[in-house]
């Protein structure tokens, strides 16, 4: 359905509208059935009860945010979540009086000693979006629950096929529909899964004042991505092992950044929780010069360069050592180079990205020299 008003059969339906929500139709703003298909279909999907669906995935971090804290609260944010969701915390909604601290994204039981009488949320990410940490959920939402503290994460990485959030107790699972569900980098649309009533309650109003109502078409968008994203997934994450196994053998590669692999120190609670690893992972190659980045990103072929993932086509992103040494909790000093796994190939991709390997190492070389 397109469209931006509903009418009403009576005066009387009119004056009792607001009545409707959250799952009802009051106005264009609060949805339309083909918002309300694709809610139902993500609920089942994650394993909850309701679900609120927004303009795109950092929409849904804001809004899942903005329904619940103010001022005079305590904000948890990972050193890992996605940086627009810290920028937010940090620049805005400290600005309204909100304590914002950033924690170790590895971390587990150890957040206990973060959590304040006035912690009201903690934001969680897993795997962190470019350095991929992975933090203990269920430890953390153990002692969140005895705080009587919400937990929120995103979980765009594994989608609900791989890890389940609402399942292992967090409150609320958001998901970038952008990247998997969507799958043809074609839309923006983010999701806000739970099963507490009163937390819907409170996010319907909120998208509702916010004005964060996505539009019919992306959510048709969406409703058919749906139909393809275990095959897509399946395809996209045996591809992205295969070929993570093989970079952390050249020798140009210092470090693969990926739980998936029993090197990778998240392993271990990956291989504990997770039913599946997704298409995206991250490399720290050897220490060069921008000249040889440059040289890598030139040559490659297949790989598009760009910063979103999830998509049927490889794209490859990069992360400059500033950026990581400016972060709190660095994991590395060096630059780091993102990847996400299409529909190509194998074979290609690895060949491609042997190429830009090789063109790596001769501008290192003719640096040096």
């Amino acid at each position: 359905m397109r469209a931006s008003t509903v009418v009403f059969d009576s005066l009387a339906d009119f004056t009792r509208r607001k009545e409707r929500q959250p799952d009802g139709f009051s106005y264009g703003i609060t949805g339309t059935p083909t918002a309300r298909l694709l809610e139902h279909r993500i609920a089942a999907l994650e394993g909850g009860t309701h679900c609120v669906v927004t303009p795109s995935g950092q929409s849904a971090l804001m809004t899942a945010v903005m329904g619940f804290i103010r001022g005079g609260d305590h904000l948890l944010v990972s050193a890992a979540c996605y940086g627009a969701l810290k920028t937010f915390a940090q620049k805005w909604l400290a600005g309204f009086n909100v304590e914002v601290e950033i924690y170790p994204p590895a971390i587990g039981a150890d957040i206990e000693a973060y959590i304040k009488p006035n912690t009201k949320m903690i934001c969680m990410e897993s795997p962190g979006t470019v350095t991929m940490e992975m933090p203990d959920i269920p430890a953390i939402v153990k002692v969140a629950k005895r705080h009587g503290v919400m937990t929120m994460t995103d979980n765009t990485w594994a989608s609900p096929l791989a890890f389940r959030p609402l399942e292992h107790g967090v409150d609320l699972s958001i998901e970038a529909a952008t990247k998997l569900f969507g799958g043809h980098s074609d839309l923006l649309l983010g999701s806000i899964s739970m099963n507490d009533f009163s937390y819907y309650e409170i996010l319907r109003e909120t998208q509702s004042v916010l004005g964060q109502q996505t539009s019919p078409d992306d959510c048709f968008l969406v409703l058919r991505g749906l139909e393809t994203l275990k095959v897509r997934f399946d395809a996209q994450s045996a591809t992205a092992l295969q070929i993570a196994r093989k970079l952390e053998d050249h020798p140009s590669v210092e470090k693969v950044l990926f739980p998936a692999l029993e090197s990778d120190t998240g392993n271990m609670i990956w291989k504990r929780d997770f039913k599946g690893n997704g298409c995206l992972f991250s490399l720290i190659l050897r220490p060069s010069t921008d000249t040889a980045y440059i040289a890598f990103f030139d040559a490659l072929t297949h790989f598009a360069i760009g910063a979103s993932w999830g998509g049927v086509h490889s794209l490859a992103a990069f992360y400059p050592a500033p950026l990581q040494a400016d972060r709190r909790f660095p994991l590395t000093d060096q630059p780091i180079i993102r990847l996400s796994i299409g529909l190509e190939e194998g074979d290609l991709l690895m060949s491609d990205l042997l190429g830009g390997l090789d063109a790596f190492d001769k501008a290192s070389g003719a640096t040096s020299t």
